[in-house]
């Protein structure tokens, strides 16, 4: 007991007499070095008499000096070069303010300026010459150089894709495919493009380029000049047409949950509506399919932008309460606008359409130079639409596809009851080769008895019990269109005067009542003396003609809905090279497809049996497209959106040629 309450008062006394000691032996030391190093207030630096003090302030100098060339020394050894410099300056510090070492080690480097480190630098001067060392004997090997990095706060802590390694790695395998700028070349300070964008500022673009690649046969969309590609079968107009699902803010905003993995800054609008414009100029298309588009940011700076950019553009914000909507911008120089009808999905009283989504049709015509003389070339009919997401609702999907594809039927069809070349785009929230897919790419669906989700394909609800199943016919006849996504041609109008032949009024001639002489008719000779004879074989009833409304009656296919438009799809949603399917959008980190570029071409036919899927060249004529990237590649780069892909969708981008025909 006695031993225990010793140690408790013994051992806090140790401890406070040693921490005396040392304060009293610091505090003499700087007590004798402020002594020994303080200078003469009037003159010049004195001598001072040499004694005890004297002796044993310089035998302190003398141990920290030492303590301080090991300490540095040691320091240095690990590194590859030696500072002299470097080291003297940390002497001096040492020798100035001994006391406040600690205390003023990160001021030092904070009030030194590393130019004024580097102008003492001398690389040719070993470092241990100072010290009275031998040299470090020099290694031989490849010299490293330094690379400077620009960081801003719109890149922390995100994860860069490795471009140049992904290009040489995955891309070189394939000698038919052509890159397009995957590590381009550094740009000095002064030849980095600006953007005088109106209430931007300056736009610096970002440091990287988009990673994809082309693949085109003949001819690079950014090399062309005049927009006129010569081949074997004559001149043909080319242009270039992009797609893309831009990421409304609110909608990003409103589903946060989905951008988890993404750093804040890079989910800023400002920063993605800066990387958004440097795609567009990159790319540099002629018609702008865009999807997703807020209305307040469209008129407030996308609008101005693209039109600084040489575009004209259509806008067309969805129904109800939503902030968003679908724009297809094109240049007046090399288009001219014929007719530009909007859509609306929304019907009033029908549940299978009370949905807000739209879509957007333009009538284009392309413009001939005065160089080519008297030729043509058929007008272009674009449709631009965001369908449905919700992929339980395969019945609204298909109705508001059905939709469009009349109203492409009635803007398309030309004086001879074909159609013009037509390219139809957007987001229809369904994956490749989907009951929805292949009906638009084969015109002909057997939808009865289908589960409404099986016609995206999105996800698998099979293990649901109650299923909601497609039931014939899909959309009701008051909707006026045919199960052939037709408009109804003949819908006659209700008038309230009946009107009536000419050879239904001549039965009144020689009717009964015709026939009769009415009482107290007056006599007239020539007139009235006469009673009419009825012919022979003239009926004595009068027939009477039908005068109701004709019903609106068209053929109704049982389960089955067509269109005569004749469309395949720009990708085959596969890369060969990588044995992977393409990717246009992560959602939680699942890479597929839903974003699409159909156009039109004739289908192949293979003796007697049509080639469904098969098609050719027609008037159209695909030229070449941008490539997509694979789950693998997005993983990389942190998936969508990253610092360089400001969407969660990637853009597509095709290349067309047009046949010019001479009148």
């Amino acid at each position: 007991m006695i031993a225990s309450c010793l140690c408790y008062l013994l051992l806090p006394a140790a401890r406070l007499f040693r921490a005396l000691s040392d304060a009293l032996f610091t505090c003499r030391k700087n007590v004798l070095l402020a002594k020994s190093l303080s200078p003469q207030v009037e003159g010049d630096f004195a001598m001072a008499p040499r004694g005890p003090e004297q002796e044993e302030c310089e035998g302190l100098l003398q141990q920290w000096r030492e303590e301080g060339s090991s300490q540095v020394f040691s320091a240095v050894s690990e590194g590859p070069l030696a500072d002299k410099g470097l080291a003297q300056s940390s002497l001096a510090l040492l020798m100035d303010q001994p006391g406040e070492q600690d205390a003023a080690a990160e001021d030092k480097w904070s009030n030194r300026q590393l130019s004024d480190l580097r102008a003492d630098e001398n690389l040719g001067e070993a470092f241990p010459e100072l010290l009275e060392e031998e040299p470090l004997p020099e290694v031989e090997g490849p010299l490293w150089a330094a690379v400077p990095m620009q960081m801003g706060p719109q890149y922390a802590d995100c994860a860069v894709l490795p471009v140049g390694a992904l290009a040489s790695d995955q891309w070189e395998e394939d000698p038919a495919v052509m890159a397009w700028s995957l590590a381009p070349d550094p740009l000095n300070q002064a030849e980095t493009p600006v953007w005088p964008f109106e209430g931007l500022g300056q736009l610096q673009p970002p440091p990287m380029e988009i990673p994809y690649h082309g693949e085109f046969g003949s001819q690079r969309p950014s090399a062309r000049a005049s927009g006129w590609l010569t081949c074997g079968d004559g001149p043909q107009f080319q242009f270039t047409l992009m797609s893309y699902n831009i990421l409304a803010q609110d909608l990003m905003q409103q589903s946060s949950e989905l951008y988890l993995h993404c750093h804040p800054d890079i989910l800023n609008w400002n920063y993605r509506f800066a990387n958004l414009m440097q795609e567009f100029q990159h790319w540099d298309p002629d018609i702008l399919c865009l999807q997703e588009v807020q209305e307040d940011h469209y008129w407030e700076q996308l609008e101005p932008s693209l039109r600084m950019l040489g575009f004209t553009c259509f806008y067309k914000r969805r129904t109800g309460c939503k902030t968003d909507g679908c724009a297809v911008c094109y240049k007046p120089t090399r288009f001219r606008l014929l007719c530009a009808s909007p859509v609306e999905y929304f019907r009033p009283g029908l549940e299978l359409l009370n949905r807000d989504n739209v879509g957007l049709v333009l009538l284009l015509q392309p413009l001939v130079p005065e160089g080519l003389g008297q030729v043509t070339v058929a007008p272009l009919c674009v449709a631009n639409t965001h369908v449905l997401y919700n992929p339980r609702r395969g019945d609204v999907k298909l109705a508001q596809m059905a939709i469009l594809l009349a109203e492409v039927d009635k803007v398309a069809r030309l004086s001879d009851g074909s159609h013009c070349p037509i390219i139809l785009c957007g987001d229809l929230n369904s994956v490749p080769n989907s009951p929805l897919y292949n009906f638009v790419r084969d015109g002909e669906l057997q939808y009865h008895g289908m589960p409404a989700w099986k016609v995206s394909g999105q996800e698998d609800f099979s293990h649901q019990l109650y299923q909601r199943n497609l039931q014939a016919p899909l959309w009701p006849i008051s909707l006026g269109i045919t199960d052939t996504c037709q408009y109804v041609s003949c819908q006659p109008k209700r008038s309230e005067r009946r009107k009536y032949s000419r050879d239904f009024l001549l039965h009144f001639r020689f009717c009964s009542v015709a026939c009769q002489r009415p009482a107290g008719l007056v006599l007239m000779e020539g007139v009235t003396d006469t009673k009419p004879e009825r012919p022979a074989g003239w009926a004595e009833s009068i027939l009477e003609e039908d005068t109701a409304e004709p019903e609106l009656a068209f053929p109704r296919t049982v389960g089955t809905i067509q269109h005569c438009l004749q469309l395949t799809s720009v990708y085959t949603h596969f890369l060969p090279q990588h044995g992977r399917p393409e990717v246009t959008t992560m959602p939680l980190g699942l890479g597929t497809t839903v974003d699409y570029i159909f156009f039109s071409a004739e289908p192949f036919e293979n003796g007697d049996v049509t080639g469904r899927g098969l098609h050719r060249d027609g008037t159209l004529r695909l030229l070449g497209r941008l490539s997509l990237l694979s789950e693998e590649i997005l993983w990389a780069a942190n998936g969508l959106p990253n610092p360089f892909c400001s969407s969660d969708h990637l853009c597509l981008l095709a290349s067309f040629g047009m046949e010019v025909t001479a009148p």
